[in-house]
């Protein structure tokens, strides 16, 4: 699973979505979908813009988990015949 952290990283900074839509020209809106995960698709040129914008790496605001059905599912036994 792909979990956004933009929520955490304007925290540290202090910054409103309001601050990052106007320093990266983003519409509002669209820092408000990503902001609250609602997202299902980013802008690659959004992402190098926040990036730029907080002065951080990629993998300050967007990392990835692994599924917790994934972690619990138990591993295949494999029948000879």
């Amino acid at each position: 699973m792909i979990k956004i952290l933009l929520s955490r990283k304007l925290g540290e900074l202090r910054w409103t979505q309001a601050d990052l839509a106007r320093a990266t020209g983003i519409r509002a809106s669209t820092i408000n979908e990503i902001y609250h995960e609602l997202c299902e698709r980013i802008n690659l040129e959004h992402l190098d813009l926040i990036c730029e914008a907080l002065g951080c790496e990629l993998d300050e605001i967007i990392i990835r988990v692994p599924n917790k059905a994934a972690d619990q599912e138990e591993p295949k036994k494999l029948v000879h015949r």
